[in-house]
């Protein structure tokens, strides 16, 4: 069996992890878990609700939580941690960098024109959207969402569940670092 992929959510950021993960072309198939729709972004049914992951994870291979919120998006995946037997994905777009030295953790999100560079840390369950720019040796921390545009400086942390609007520069630096991380 391929790798087949179950998306938690059907709003606006379920259809762009689809999206994303079509355009990464290792999934044979993909489907959508939601809790109060019955049609999924792209039309389809959807396959069950989020209480019934344990089930489901016998069909298929892997998970990612597409909810915009940080606070659901990490009870879900602590949740799919102890109840299944599911890998978490994490979606990339081919068209955003990552450098090779980044570490980017399970259930992350990162849109197209994104650029993590050298040393960074993004914890799990964290949103970068597109055009976001995580500067050299910065963390956002698990559930972190770097929105479009917007800008973390080189050797800043990003608190949990914190979210950077559209075209800003994260400005209250939780702490700066004046030595590398490695």
């Amino acid at each position: 069996m391929g790798k087949r992929l179950l998306i938690v959510g059907a709003g606006s950021y379920a259809l762009l992890a689809y999206e994303i993960a079509c355009d990464m072309g290792e999934f044979e198939r993909i489907d959508f878990v939601d809790d109060c729709k019955e049609i999924s972004p792209t039309g389809g049914r959807i396959v069950g609700k989020s209480s019934k992951l344990a089930k489901l994870a016998k069909e298929y291979t892997d998970v990612i939580v597409a909810i915009g919120s940080p606070e659901i998006r990490l009870r879900l995946l602590d949740q799919i941690r102890k109840e299944t037997a599911l890998r978490i994905a994490t979606l990339v777009s081919p068209r955003a960098y990552i450098a090779p030295s980044a570490k980017i953790g399970d259930g992350c999100i990162i849109e197209p024109f994104a650029a993590v560079h050298t040393l960074c840390k993004i914890q799990s369950g964290c949103i970068i959207s597109a055009g976001a720019v995580i500067n050299h040796e910065s963390v956002c921390e698990a559930g972190v969402h770097v929105d479009c545009n917007a800008t973390v400086p080189g050797y800043t942390t990003v608190p949990a569940g914190a979210k950077i609007p559209c075209g800003t520069v994260y400005a209250d630096r939780i702490s700066t670092r004046t030595e590398p991380l490695h």
